[in-house]
């Protein structure tokens, strides 16, 4: 049997040297397994190397296709520069991707669609986009009432209107010690005053909220329960018990960010446990798209009136074309396609890791897209970030996530999600490097 990588190497040279030119249709995969003399499950493998190499994309219904445009070149790991390995931001793209989102769009975009599709929408949507979006959001036997979704220009619009809803300013919002980032932005805007609540291996310990609600009253508490960024925890289920019985005790609302529950649909949110106080927040960005997103606040009966004014009155309500857009994208299968497709890549993602990083100190999940790496001696976080940036890698620090005034964990956050995944392989691999080497060896004038 041919290895596929040859094959593909074939199809490369055939469109390198311009016998398949941009925009030429490749046969289907049987008929090119006969063409070729291979086995139909050597030239899927052909299909997916030539998408993973950049140099085609597959349409959903129409086919595969030589690209149009020469895909970016990959980035030296060995000399700094401009070009960069980026191990900070997590937006997962799968090769299908564009295909499939391409189909739902095409009905939007004939001109009598378009017109209505065109115009406002409130941060209630229409019944249908709420009935599609608690389809979305099911996980783990939940799903919400539709009549409880609004929805927001994307996922971090919907935490801030939610935080302005609930917390005045001046006001204490507890939050885990090591948190997203963007929400410290959003408290210090908004003049909120964050309470960093501690986490053990299952997540916030529920006592520190009572804790902190005896020093100064809590109006809110913000939380990843599932897939926790940067720390990769998912709270198992007697520790969601016992969260939702501190929340109820205290009278105390929960915004849980389930951006990354997606990638665990089988298991259920916070709000599944305390509905009357829990409002689920999420987004299309890492389901679909940044590009095209759309944001979600799933809200108990006693403050949805409010949340929807602080979405209104901060111009934070969504565009009605992606909210169609993702109406469409629901009906046909792409988002399950797509969760379902960036469900394995994580999986495949977090292997490479695995690998590249065994021997040291490394806390993730299987189903993640980030791993959480506690640097070894004498590196501290801040040295190894300036000495990847050297060969062209960025990655985040722990005081990025920190809150307080407590001094951050030796920890860097890698996120897995972005490049390429031998580009992955390969600088994982010089990391690794640099953790084994002496700092001084590598960082100087």
């Amino acid at each position: 049997m041919r290895d596929y990588r040859s094959v593909a190497d074939a199809v490369a040279a055939d469109i390198r040297t311009g016998r398949l030119r941009p925009g030429d249709r490749l046969p289907p995969q049987r008929e090119f397994a006969r063409q070729r003399n291979i086995a139909n499950s050597t030239a899927t493998r052909v299909y997916r190397e030539l998408a993973l190499r950049g140099l085609t994309v597959g349409e959903v219904g129409r086919g595969t296709f030589v690209r149009a445009a020469p895909p970016p070149a990959g980035p030296a790991l060995s000399e700094p520069g401009d070009s960069r390995v980026d191990l900070e931001l997590t937006y997962p793209v799968v090769p299908e991707q564009s295909g499939m989102l391409a189909n739902g769009l095409t009905g939007l975009l004939r001109p009598d669609t378009l017109a209505s599709v065109l115009r406002p929408v409130g941060a209630a949507g229409t019944a249908a986009a709420r009935d599609a979006a608690a389809d979305v959001l099911a996980r783990g036997g939940w799903r919400p009432d539709p009549e409880r979704v609004l929805f927001a220009g994307n996922g971090r619009q919907a935490v801030s209107a939610v935080i302005a809803a609930l917390v005045p300013p001046g006001a204490r919002l507890g939050v885990e010690e090591v948190t997203y980032p963007v929400v410290k932005a959003i408290a210090a805007r908004l003049g909120v005053t964050l309470v960093p609540l501690a986490v053990d291996d299952s997540g916030l310990v529920p006592d520190a909220i009572g804790k902190a609600h005896r020093k100064g009253p809590l109006h809110a508490v913000y939380l990843q329960p599932t897939l926790h960024n940067p720390l990769s925890l998912t709270m198992p289920e007697e520790r969601v018990g016992r969260l939702a019985g501190m929340l109820e005790a205290l009278g105390i609302p929960a915004i849980e960010d389930s951006i990354w529950g997606f990638l665990r649909d089988d298991v259920p949110p916070l709000a599944s446990a305390a509905p009357e106080r829990t409002i689920l927040v999420d987004s299309l960005s890492k389901r679909i798209s940044p590009g095209l997103t759309l944001g979600f606040a799933v809200v108990p009966g006693a403050v949805l009136g409010g949340i929807a004014a602080s979405l209104r009155s901060s111009g934070l309500t969504p565009m009605r074309f992606a909210l169609e857009a993702a109406c469409r994208w629901q009906a046909d299968g792409t988002v399950r396609a797509l969760v379902r497709a960036k469900q394995r890549d994580a999986a495949v993602r977090q292997e490479i890791a695995g690998r590249q990083l065994s021997g040291f100190a490394v806390r993730s999940d299987p189903h993640s897209y980030y791993c959480w790496w506690e640097l070894p001696r004498p590196w501290r976080a801040d040295t190894f970030v300036a000495a990847a940036a050297r060969h062209g890698i960025a990655v985040t620090p722990a005081a990025a996530f920190g809150v307080g005034r407590s001094i951050a964990p030796n920890a860097i956050r890698l996120g897995l999600a972005s490049p390429r995944t031998e580009v992955l392989a390969q600088a994982l691999s010089t990391l690794a490097g640099l953790a084994r080497s002496a700092p001084d060896d590598l960082v100087t004038d």
